[in-house]
């Protein structure tokens, strides 16, 4: 295995650039960079500055993961991008993404079931509770997207791999998977993703890793907030989600999988506003009935999993939503921002080497980079 970032989450990765992410990333003493799609590599698929970034991650040792992009065609007018590509074709543009991606030996490619918009609380921030189309209609969608893809994926030898995203959850995904078909099609295991579908985390690893080619690896703090459950990324190794449990079952099952850190942005990189408490509206009617596949056992696991977390926030093992807004983003007032460059990479250096110490103490073989990090 492998231990790298992904790149939408690489500080000043736009400022710097493909090649020069690629450096830093090297300086930071991760991996590999796990591009979401190929445009962030070259927005007009440029073979040349393509091949130069190929090239250039061969050259350091790295890896170099890539994706298509969000595939449910009710999100396409919020990414024209891919539209563009195909010059008015979506399709097109997926197809000539994967052609792209696989001339440059990305063959594990990421997609993803929709969006989530952190400036709406509760259920209406994800595509599953949207209410001028239902989540069955979007799946529908999305499948017939996939299998229009299924025969340019299997003649470029590459698998699109479903994120286990906010909106969707592991069942639905294994059962796209199962019409679109194993050979052309995995799974992105985001490791708290699942949290917001009531999903634990280590039931989810379980059912997913099969198929699991490509990772994003992710902690939170879940506990009891109004209107249901906060959901906020913290560090890895520094919330709810049990890796010492779940990085051996995803090794297991893919010994050269690369994990893929997804960590909080600086705000220089993406600007937050003030006080986004993301709600899972757990107890809510509406939203309990959107989730027809959770069962009573893992629910009480789940539940179980809140609450010794929640323990653990009170003995002050773990700071709490405010506390750790405050420490950050200056909450209540945000007049400092502090979270930016400097504590962005804080944040990395020490997910990364939570995950080096699960990986030795599970003896997993965890390749490591030439350049070592410098202490956090």
């Amino acid at each position: 295995m492998r231990l790298g970032i992904d790149g939408q989450k690489l500080p000043e990765v736009k400022k710097r650039g493909p090649l020069k992410s690629l450096e830093h990333v090297r300086d930071l003493g991760l991996s590999g960079i796990f591009f979401s799609t190929v445009l962030d590599m070259s927005e007009t698929l440029d073979k040349g500055e393509l091949t130069e970034i190929r090239a250039k991650a061969d050259e350091l040792g790295l890896y170099l993961e890539s994706g298509v992009g969000k595939i449910n065609p009710y999100c396409s007018a919020e990414a024209p991008e891919f539209r563009a590509i195909g010059d008015g074709d979506v399709i097109k543009g997926f197809t000539r993404m994967i052609e792209a991606s696989a001339a440059i030996g990305c063959r594990e490619l990421w997609v993803s079931p929709g969006n989530f918009k952190s400036e709406y609380r509760g259920r209406l921030a994800n595509d599953r509770f949207r209410t001028d189309v239902t989540w069955d209609e979007q799946l529908q969608a999305t499948e017939k997207v996939l299998l229009k893809l299924a025969p340019v994926a299997r003649a470029n030898g590459v698998h699109l791999n479903m994120e286990t995203h906010d909106e969707i959850t592991s069942f639905e995904i294994l059962r796209l998977i199962e019409t679109v078909g194993e050979d052309c099609m995995g799974v992105v295991f985001d490791t708290a993703n699942g949290l917001q579908r009531a999903e634990h985390p280590v039931y989810a690893a379980k059912r997913v890793a099969p198929y699991v080619r490509q990772t994003h690896i992710k902690d939170a703090y879940v506990a009891h907030a109004t209107g249901g459950l906060d959901f906020q990324t913290r560090p890895v190794g520094r919330g709810i989600v049990d890796f010492a449990t779940i990085i051996p079952i995803l090794a297991r099952a893919n010994p050269n999988l690369n994990l893929s850190l997804e960590v909080a942005a600086s705000v220089e990189d993406k600007p937050r506003k003030a006080n986004p408490r993301q709600c899972i509206e757990i107890d809510d009617p509406v939203w309990r009935a959107g989730h027809p596949d959770l069962n009573a056992e893992e629910l009480e696991a789940y539940l179980a999993m809140v609450a010794a977390f929640e323990k653990r926030v009170a003995l002050g093992e773990i700071p709490d939503w405010e506390s750790y807004e405050a420490a950050n983003y200056g909450y209540p007032t945000y007049e400092a921002q502090a979270y930016g460059f400097k504590q962005a990479i804080g944040f990395i250096k020490n997910s990364a080497h939570y995950i080096e110490t699960v990986c030795a103490e599970n003896g997993i073989d965890l390749v490591q980079p030439s350049v070592k990090r410098a202490a956090a």
